[in-house]
């Protein structure tokens, strides 16, 4: 028996492979199925099962191709209604993979569906969970949404999890693995840990979740402090029930080279979206007006999904060179299907064109330092809420980038004023928006908040009241 964890950094997720006397299963596995045929082959095992803990909501998951392409069928937990062949499984249902057996717990909460599955070894012992997202390490899955399709409020949908985690994982011996699907970082989940495996027993120990005295404090504390789930979380749940375009598709359609005409005449005559997937640093120096920049190497496509959120939305590219297909497929990760190709030698062939470009003023720290007052001067910090109170520039403007499509009518577009992140990632997507929407009157910080705080501009550990007024 092997057990593999296949962790995707900027989804903040887990896909297992798990061979067995010359046969395999995948759990969750990624939009882009060719990495497990191969390594099925390598390895000499065929693909027998592929199991879905659940309709995800945070991105689209390979199941269809990969069933399609492998012959495995599609193996789901009680309640779940695919709008494709799948083998829908009774709880305590055994599934054999060589010579170890998967067992389906149906653990509801998360969703109506959530199921987990419990790995018991050649000789019969209960030796890992898939718990997908009904138990994080550290946490358990949000509570609230699936509310309009199981007509139920996040309070009862959180009670039905408290009794799923009683009932089916905390019986279970202290020595069983939790493999989850989601670490810190996911939006599916609220004080998950950065490790990814763990002892149910240590779990028993410090997920604060499972150490509640009765049902009504866990469902308190579950609930307390969730924020609105992603735009896009809807619509990736409906591509993973209903089906969507191969991966191989979306992949071509992406990977259109686009001269520098084609590509403007496409901007003009489409509704297409430019997006900019270069690094902050680059992009500040030069852009395609009313493009958008979400650098590829960051949290790239959850906050493709936060700010975008249709994922039908047309979609330009503009990459480095030979970040393309990366790039392509990063989106096609969380629904973006619609990439219409991407600007043939990058934004070079656009500024060597003697086309319009436009810059984003991004200045030091230590300029910042130089040149701000901070009792007369506007900051604006687009960290989230929970950043800004821990620590923050004396004076600032908490706007979390998130949030940013509500700012504008907050917001003096000829007020002069300064914007950072604790890094410059998020400052940049703010900045291009920003830019986008008609504001120029800004300074972007290159560093952010770490770099601020180096360079001796008075900052606080409290939240400031007088913020409350308008930037």
């Amino acid at each position: 028996m092997k057990i593999e964890q296949i962790y995707t950094g900027c989804l903040a997720q887990g896909a297992y492979y798990i061979t067995s006397n010359g046969e395999a299963a995948i759990i969750d596995p990624l939009r882009e199925v060719q990495p497990y045929l191969d390594r099925a082959t390598k390895d000499g095992v065929k693909i027998k099962y592929v199991f879905e803990t659940h309709f995800h909501a945070d991105f689209v998951s390979g199941h269809i191709d990969l069933s399609k392409i492998s012959g495995a069928p599609i193996v789901y937990g009680p309640t779940a209604k695919p709008e494709f062949h799948a083998i829908i499984a009774q709880d305590g249902e055994e599934f054999k993979l060589g010579d170890v057996t998967i067992k389906v717990l149906h653990t509801p909460g998360h969703t109506m569906e959530s199921s987990c599955f419990l790995l018991r070894d050649e000789n019969g012992k209960d030796y890992a969970l898939f718990s997908g997202d009904t138990l994080f390490l550290g946490d358990v899955g949000r509570p609230d949404l699936a509310q309009k399709a199981a007509s139920m409020t996040q309070d009862e949908l959180a009670g039905l999890l408290y009794d799923s985690l009683n009932t089916k994982i905390m019986p279970l011996e202290d020595d069983v693995i939790i493999y989850p699907a989601h670490g810190a970082g996911s939006a599916c989940g609220k004080n998950m840990m950065k490790e990814t495996v763990d002892t149910l027993g240590n779990q028993k120990k410090v997920n604060y979740a499972l150490n509640q005295p009765n049902k009504t404090e866990f469902v308190k504390a579950v609930t307390d402090g969730l924020l609105p789930p992603p735009g896009y979380f809807g619509m990736n749940v409906a591509m993973n029930k209903k089906g969507y375009e191969s991966f191989e598709t979306v992949l071509n359609n992406g990977m259109r080279a686009l001269s520098v005409d084609e590509f403007k005449a496409a901007a003009e005559t489409t509704e297409a979206l430019m997006l900019d997937a270069r690094s902050a640093s680059n992009f500040a120096q030069g852009f395609i007006p009313r493009s958008i920049n979400i650098g590829i190497n960051g949290d790239f496509a959850p906050w493709v999904g936060a700010l975008i959120k249709d994922v039908k939305q047309p979609i330009l590219l503009i990459t480095e060179l030979g970040q393309e297909e990366e790039t392509v497929t990063r989106l096609s990760r969380v629904g973006f299907d619609h990439v219409i190709g991407h600007l043939k030698g990058g934004f070079t062939s656009w500024k060597e064109s003697d086309n319009e470009i436009d810059t984003v003023n991004r200045i030091t720290a230590i300029q910042l330092a130089n040149e701000i007052d901070i009792k007369t001067d506007t900051v604006i910090d687009v960290r989230r809420e929970s950043e800004y109170r821990a620590e923050h520039v004396e004076e600032a403007f908490n706007k979390p980038l998130d949030q940013i499509n509500g700012w504008f009518g907050e917001m003096n577009n000829t007020k002069p004023f300064y914007i950072h992140c604790a890094g410059g990632y998020r400052s940049m997507i703010a900045a291009s928006i920003l830019k986008s929407r008609g504001f120029h009157n800004f300074k972007e910080i290159e560093g952010g908040f770490k770099a601020i705080a180096e360079a001796g501009v008075s900052k606080t550990d409290f939240v400031c009241q007088s913020k409350l007024q308008k930037a």
